[in-house]
């Protein structure tokens, strides 16, 4: 993540029920020049023998960060990359002399594939890995993903949970800690407030966790056969739960209620989900239009209601 035109960010996170918590990171000039892989080297390695060996770790990087380096870099640890590509790239199958595009494979919305491939043509760039493809309806471009993993052991739609990371992101400058107003020009400075922002995340997100795992679940199967709750039970997919408010936020107003009723601070805890199953179609924006629509149907039920209240 940037800050304007002062500072990049280059952050490992770790994702867990739609939130992102920073656990190595580090901070360098918007315009500084020179490779990024020695501070990414630097950081895997810094969380080398940190998690423990029997876990699954899935590193998920988007379009801009793939290299074959890191790819390999990933895989000498132990783990699993889940690296997004661009679509404009050579492959060939498993059986296949020749290398085409791997366009091929997803010519439409609607289509996937999966399989090992030897990807890239030039000799230097070329990596055997499991190439996993998934063009969803509603997607500009199709997800295309290289793993280490063998394709039965996979699912493109792991990639999904990546974009929790914007969400963390978010919350450490406009919907949360406010970073972005930060004048800080000493990169030691701001790589300590972003420790302090990762502690303060844990907690919140781990009081946001509790808290949402002792709601009160609902009950569907006690509801008429007709009610739209039942209906949306049987629609839906295998898939984390949609939240309206996230873990952090809702962490966040623990600790306020907390500090207000003059109360112990709690100690939350950090419960795993579920991870995707399938890729989900983008929600359809409302034309301007259609807003202008809304607003205005909203604006009369209002002023309806301010009526009768008067009569």
């Amino acid at each position: 993540t940037t800050l304007g035109d002062r500072w990049t960010v280059l952050a490992v996170c770790v994702v867990i029920r739609g939130c992102s918590i920073p656990v190595a990171w580090k901070v360098i000039g918007a315009h500084a020049k020179g490779s990024w892989r020695p501070y990414w080297e630097g950081l895997l390695e810094h969380l080398e023998g940190r998690i423990p060996a029997d876990w699954q770790v899935l590193v998920l990087a988007d379009r801009g960060l793939y290299a074959r380096w890191l790819f390999e870099a990933i895989v000498e640890k132990g783990w699993h990359p889940f690296l997004r590509i661009n679509l404009g790239v050579k492959a060939r199958a498993v059986g296949e002399s020749d290398f085409d595009w791997i366009s091929r494979w997803v010519p439409t919305p609607g289509t996937q594939w999966q399989g090992v491939v030897e990807c890239f043509v030039g000799k230097k760039s070329r990596l055997a890995c499991t190439l996993l493809m998934q063009w969803q309806e509603g997607y500009e471009h199709p997800w295309v993903i290289l793993t280490d993993l063998a394709p039965q052991a996979a699912n493109v739609a792991w990639y999904g949970l990546r974009a929790w990371v914007e969400c963390g992101f978010k919350d450490f400058k406009r919907g949360g800690f406010g970073w972005h107003h930060e004048k800080m020009q000493d990169a030691g400075r701001v790589e300590r407030l972003w420790l302090a922002m990762a502690v303060a995340m844990v907690w919140m997100v781990s009081l946001g966790i509790q808290a949402e795992s002792q709601r009160p679940s609902a009950c569907p199967e006690q509801l008429p056969e007709q009610h739209i709750a039942r209906k949306r039970m049987k629609q839906a997919s295998p898939q984390p739960p949609a939240r309206r408010l996230s873990c952090a936020q809702r962490g966040r107003l623990v600790l306020l209620a907390t500090l207000l009723q003059a109360e112990d601070l709690p100690i939350g805890r950090l419960l795993p989900e579920m991870w995707p199953e399938t890729v989900v179609s983008p929600q359809k924006v409302a034309s301007p239009s259609k807003l202008r629509q809304r607003d205005k149907h909203r604006q009369r039920k209002h002023q309806q209601k301010k009526a009768a209240r008067r009569r």
